[in-house]
């Protein structure tokens, strides 16, 4: 986590990292857990950006080094960044507070392995570039 750091080179932002099997993971990784937990740290830290997710999605799907953030089935974008466009259902868009957007790609447990979730991201991710929120998409 890198919070409140403005440094050249830096991003201002809150990656959680979470089990993705066993007891806890089945506790944690809910939509609406998740979104409790990116609000608390939207509220604690007024990061950039935060996420969370698949990790395997992130690892699977690199951002650029240029890009600000990347997308994962819980992401929070400040204004700071820009508005969120409309996206395509089911995506659901959120406010939170009068700091951000909560982008819920899908309300069952995004994983790597369905390609309609993979699919769904790709598109989020391209509206996303054309808002000019994220750099396109390099390939």
């Amino acid at each position: 986590m890198i919070c409140g750091s403005y440094a050249e080179g830096m991003s201002n932002l809150c990656v959680l990292e979470l089990p993705s099997d066993g007891e806890s993971a089945d506790r944690l990784l809910t939509s609406p857990m998740l979104m409790s937990i990116v609000r608390g740290m939207v509220s604690a830290w007024e990061p950039d950006w935060a996420l969370a997710g698949s990790s395997s999605y992130r690892m699977q799907y690199r951002e650029p080094d240029s890009s600000p953030f990347s997308l994962n089935w819980l992401t929070y974008l400040s204004h700071r960044l820009g508005r969120v466009p409309p996206l395509p259902a089911p995506v659901r868009i959120e406010p939170i507070e009068d700091r951000g957007t909560l982008i819920i790609l899908t309300p069952e447990r995004f994983t790597v392995s369905n390609p309609e979730h993979v699919a769904l991201a790709r598109r989020v991710r391209e509206l996303l570039a054309r808002a000019g929120l994220i750099q396109p998409a390099t390939s």
